[in-house]
């Protein structure tokens, strides 16, 4: 058995509330983290820290959970960045440039395609990701839906099929055509390779009931319910995540009381995703609305070539502090805890005994700095696994 000894820590985000006393991110003081074969294994004053094989130095800085992306799209080629300076001329967004994305994605390589989600869950991980969730969505084939995801899977456990992502050209004038197909042969090419299933659910993309149909047919096979919901105007799709247990409803722009309502009685998380408001100059969620109703939210990068071509889990905490009326806490535990709940994984997210040896160290003395001081590369060291994965 070997161990790793993380000592001489300033302070520790646990997420663990018995772990410290230091409000929901259980912060610890002049703190050590003993792990083994991979997995954290004691936590607590430094001073009391058991030997180990090996001993990394915090040397007096903040060391927290690796950051939990849960909703990213890294299987795509080309960009669109011309669309980019379109809206910031004042051009605005409607989704339909998945389609230019989709007519790359189709063009492209294995190789290529696999290059893609190497380079930007590479950035990811520079920057504190050790969790990302990854979808298909850019082939809406069944051919291209499934090498997606079983590109994918080479780099995460948490893949979706969201060949409900929009209708392809080819499809235009028969939606429900489409809709077949999604439910019937690639849904059975594509959950070979899919934890979770989701459905853009929105004005342009599908409506709720051919999102619930698709979804109940994802259900049926085993796969996990995710929804992207009320990104571009109020609608259906944060209630129908609600009435289908999903895990997660990602984006939640746009919400009425019944939307909050529903969200406060259930276990699914509201995702906001402030990258993409970031990039489409639109409003931003209003998070403190959700987390004075008591919802559970996390923060996740929606990493994409269209609407958030960003990796940056830091990023989107600023952004969410500075925009969203969220506290530099709340914020962080969005991005760790919050992540993991998005995808029902209590292994990761947090910092306690028996979970995954997940963690970054900063270059700063406290986890308030991510918001503090954005823009600033941070992130010092990271592990995955208990494994020192790179030094930006």
């Amino acid at each position: 058995m070997s161990s790793l000894l993380v000592d001489n820590i300033g302070e520790l985000v646990t997420n663990s509330v018995g772990a410290g006393g230091g409000g929901p991110l259980g912060l610890r003081h002049d703190a050590a983290v003993l792990v083994e074969d991979g997995l954290v294994a004691w936590v607590g004053p430094a001073r009391d820290a058991p030997a180990a094989d090996r001993r990394i130095d915090a040397e007096g800085a903040a060391v927290l959970p690796g950051f939990v992306d849960s909703h990213a799209h890294l299987v795509f080629a080309g960009d669109r960045a011309a669309e980019f300076a379109a809206r910031m001329a004042g051009e605005p967004y409607t989704g339909g440039g998945i389609r230019t994305t989709v007519g790359a994605t189709r063009a492209a390589s294995d190789d290529e395609l696999r290059a893609t989600v190497g380079r930007l869950r590479g950035e990811g991980m520079r920057q504190g990701t050790t969790t990302i969730e990854i979808k298909s969505g850019y082939g809406l084939t069944v051919a291209d839906e499934a090498r997606s995801l079983r590109i994918a899977a080479e780099f995460t456990e948490d893949t979706t099929f969201l060949g409900a992502h929009v209708v392809p050209a080819e499809y235009a004038d028969r939606p429900d055509d489409y809709v077949g197909l999604v439910c019937g042969p690639m849904l059975a090419a594509a959950a070979p390779y899919a934890r979770w299933i989701d459905v853009f659910c929105e004005r342009g993309a599908f409506d709720v009931d051919h999102a619930r149909a698709i979804l109940a047919c994802g259900q049926a096979v085993g796969l996990g319910v995710r929804v992207h919901a009320n990104q571009l105007g109020p609608g259906p799709g944060v209630r129908l995540g609600v009435e289908l247990g999903a895990a997660s409803v990602d984006h939640c722009t746009h919400l009425t009381d019944a939307d909050v309502d529903a969200l406060s009685g259930s276990p699914t998380v509201a995702t906001l995703l402030p990258g993409a408001e970031f990039s489409t100059r639109s409003p931003y969620p209003d998070a403190r609305r959700l987390l004075d109703a008591g919802v559970t939210v996390a923060l996740a990068t929606d990493c994409n070539p269209g609407s958030s071509y960003t990796s940056s889990m830091p990023f989107c905490v600023a952004l969410a502090v500075r925009e969203m009326r969220m506290t530099p806490a709340e914020a962080v535990w969005a991005a760790t805890a919050g992540g993991a709940a998005a995808l029902r994984r209590s292994d990761i997210g947090r910092l306690a005994r028996g979970a995954r040896a997940d963690l970054m160290i900063l270059d700063a003395p406290s986890y308030l700095h991510l918001a503090y001081r954005p823009g600033v590369p941070l992130i010092r060291q990271v592990l995955r696994n208990g494994v020192p994965q790179c030094r930006p």
